[in-house]
């Protein structure tokens, strides 16, 4: 059976998989004495590893944004709980959850609404101000509050880890090309080259191409499927069916 291309239309993730997985099957060979698939390798991995930068990027932002939104609702749920206890009956809860508001006021739930490293600058002003041992004596007398303000601080610690690994991943694909340009530029590599390639030197030597060949092949069979069986089920979507 001839060996098929790759599908274009398959996502960057599986393109990247794709060529994973035949590097690894590659390196298990010796081919040193094929200069010519041993140069298309090299190539195919320097690509790989570019785009899986920028997918790992990709990722860390939206985790970044994750993190974010966790501890904005931390924040919520402190200025939620304050305001509920505002309109207690008991003198006691009230002139507690007073306190708590006169400390959140300077920073106001708008916080959330700031940039992330003025945010950030803010939630640590705001945590050192729940610290103080006056408020805390108020805090402990508003049930759930410092569970919430708990829950801020990991909230918090989290988002900076991840901030961190964002900014790393985002210095080391600095001067990377976009993903879809390293997705095209694979595809073509894997497609036009390794493919045509093994095509031609498994009818001269199918001894030697011939298990590298069969592997690849099955490989690209297998995402292929997945991509055509997606593309099905979204077209029978879209026709409402």
């Amino acid at each position: 059976m001839k060996m098929k291309k790759l599908l274009v239309n398959a996502r960057i993730t599986e393109v990247a998989a794709v060529s994973n997985r035949l590097i690894l099957e590659f390196n298990k060979g010796d081919w040193s004495n094929d200069q010519y698939l041993t140069s298309v390798n090299s190539e195919m991995k320097n690509l790989t590893e570019m785009l899986t930068l920028t997918i790992n990027s990709v990722k860390a932002e939206s985790n970044l944004k994750e993190k974010d939104l966790a501890r904005d609702s931390k924040i919520k749920g402190i200025y939620f709980l304050v305001n509920g206890y505002l309109q207690f009956d008991d003198n006691t809860l009230k002139e507690a959850a007073k306190k708590i508001d006169m400390v959140f006021k300077h920073y106001g739930v708008n916080l959330i609404r700031k940039s992330y490293a003025t945010q950030s600058s803010l939630t640590e002003s705001l945590l050192g101000d729940f610290a103080d041992e006056n408020v805390q004596n108020s805090i402990s007398v508003l049930p759930g509050l410092n569970n919430l303000i708990s829950e801020l601080r990991t909230a918090q610690t989290d988002f900076e880890e991840s901030k961190l690994n964002y900014e790393n991943e985002k210095a080391e694909k600095k001067n990377s090309k976009k993903a879809t340009e390293l997705k095209k530029e694979l595809l073509e590599l894997i497609n036009n080259k390794l493919v045509v390639y093994l095509r031609a030197m498994v009818q001269v030597n199918e001894d030697k191409y011939g298990a590298f060949a069969g592997f690849v092949s099955q490989v690209i069979g297998d995402v292929n499927a997945s991509v055509k069986k997606r593309s099905k089920k979204n077209k029978i979507d879209g026709n409402g069916i």
